[in-house]
């Protein structure tokens, strides 16, 4: 195995006994980004010269026997809505164009801290607004879309160019590109990880969280994110856990996994379907006992997500809009110009139905420790394919499709986590999401670990 194939706890361990040396591990990783990033497209940015500087500074802090801790000498991409100090934010947006960030933002300042190494900042969809990320090709088939926004973060992970990312979720933009990638995505309790310095697309969805190899990674860089930040108004006092790193253990005993009776598997491609529901099946092997649950309010999860997203994206974009439209790609102006036309009246029925929705799931909730579902409804998308067609008539585009089963955790703010359980017959990566309670991060990366600790080691993506 490569260094730029391990996972982050793998790697650390290895720098931790001296077997291996940040310098080692960055000039690695930036090798291995040589060799495949111009096929793939996932980053905006490389730091190379900042990376190996940084390298060579760990090195001499771990020889000295003061490693900072999991994630010192770590290699990591940073998605293009988070400032790090001297470095272009662009958004992935012509919008940004000459744009250097002043200071860091609250996740890259903990993450600098705590050692971890940046490689570079990677594609988002312009500004967030989209799940598919055009700039970015899958890394296991570059004929298909990278999922988005964090698309680029995904990408890296995947192929071997960051050993973890940070992506940003607001409808399902972590976990989306997580599971097309056949990676770990997780989107905490909104609140749990600060967002200062993190470019807004919808400021009451908006969550930041880690895209990694492994959910144990997952657990890590959590560690470093989590804790309040008085900068941020959504920012959670006293939320956080000192460890989110899961045990070694899979026994799953009295866990109650819920398992959709409604929604999550309705309009979902067989293989989908057949991969999560064998993924449940294996915890049931754990120990855990299925619940059958009812997901509330499924009718109204599009128009509340809309109806908050829009207004809030199109309040933040007023003057650039009003200034500078030409420069937003297509798609996205259309979306920031439709929230003009939306009143008071509409944005208000949304917070009102998300209340209720909280309310509803807070009662499901109650009765299982987690919910088992996909991530999303079909693997990775032809590039250009705009539309899908279920059996029965019904067409959904393909951007609807993935934020469906993804927005009802960003309009109730709970955690959720999505964990790569198989491949399509065509090879493509399929995700199985878990949903907890407020807060019950490190219930999810238990149960997600031990699923992942029970199957078959993790392949590599094609791009290798």
């Amino acid at each position: 195995m490569q260094p730029y194939e391990m996972s982050l706890a793998s790697a650390a361990e290895e720098i931790r006994h001296g077997r291996l040396s940040p310098v080692e591990l960055v000039d690695s990783v930036l090798e291995r980004l040589a060799q495949v990033e111009p096929g793939l497209g996932a980053y905006v940015t490389v730091t190379a010269d900042r990376a190996r500087q940084a390298a060579r500074k760990a090195e001499r802090v771990v020889a000295e026997g003061r490693p900072h801790g999991p994630l010192h000498g770590i290699p990591m991409g940073l998605k293009d809505l988070i400032d790090v100090a001297g470095v272009a934010t662009t958004a992935s947006s012509r919008v940004r164009g000459g744009h250097r960030a002043q200071c860091d933002s609250t996740v890259a300042a903990r993450l600098l801290e705590a050692g971890a190494i940046l490689i570079g900042k990677t594609h988002t969809h312009e500004f967030a607004y989209g799940l598919t990320t055009p700039q970015t090709r899958n890394a296991w088939d570059p004929k298909r879309v990278a999922g988005g926004s964090s698309g680029g973060s995904a990408v890296a992970v995947a192929a071997g160019t960051a050993t973890f990312a940070l992506g940003t979720d607001t409808g399902g933009s972590i976990r989306v590109p997580a599971a097309l990638n056949g990676v770990v995505g997780l989107k905490p309790t909104f609140g749990l990880v600060p967002r200062h310095g993190v470019t807004s697309l919808a400021w009451s969805l908006d969550h930041v969280g880690p895209i990694t190899r492994t959910v144990e990674d997952a657990g890590l860089v959590l560690a470093a994110l989590a804790g309040h930040d008085p900068r941020d108004p959504a920012s959670l006092a006293g939320a956080a856990s000192p460890d989110y790193r899961p045990r070694d253990a899979t026994d799953l005993t009295g866990v109650r996994v819920g398992v959709p009776a409604n929604y999550y598997f309705e309009h979902v491609d067989p293989e989908v379907e057949t991969a999560v529901r064998q993924a449940i099946g294996q915890l049931e092997e754990l120990g855990a006992r299925s619940v059958g649950v009812e997901i509330p309010m499924t009718r109204y999860v599009q128009a509340t997500q809309w109806g908050l997203m829009v207004p809030e994206a199109t309040a933040y974009h007023e003057r650039t809009l009003r200034t500078v439209p030409d420069l937003y790609q297509a798609d996205v102006r259309i979306l920031l110009e439709a929230g003009e036309l939306m009143s008071a009246g509409d944005y208000l029925r949304a917070q009102r139905s998300r209340t209720l929705m909280r309310r509803r799931w807070a009662r499901v909730l109650a009765d299982v420790d987690v919910i088992a579902a996909p991530t999303v409804p079909l693997p990775a998308a032809p590039s250009g394919q705009e539309t899908v067609t279920w059996p029965d008539g019904t067409v959904e585009s393909v951007s609807d499709a993935y934020v469906r089963l993804s927005a009802p955790a960003n309009i109730t703010g709970v955690p959720s986590l999505s964990v790569p359980v198989g491949r399509s017959r065509a090879g493509l990566p399929i995700g199985m999401q878990l949903l907890g309670r407020p807060l019950s991060e490190a219930l999810l990366l238990k149960v997600g670990h031990a699923y992942e600790a029970a199957r078959p080691a993790r392949e590599p993506a094609r791009a290798a």
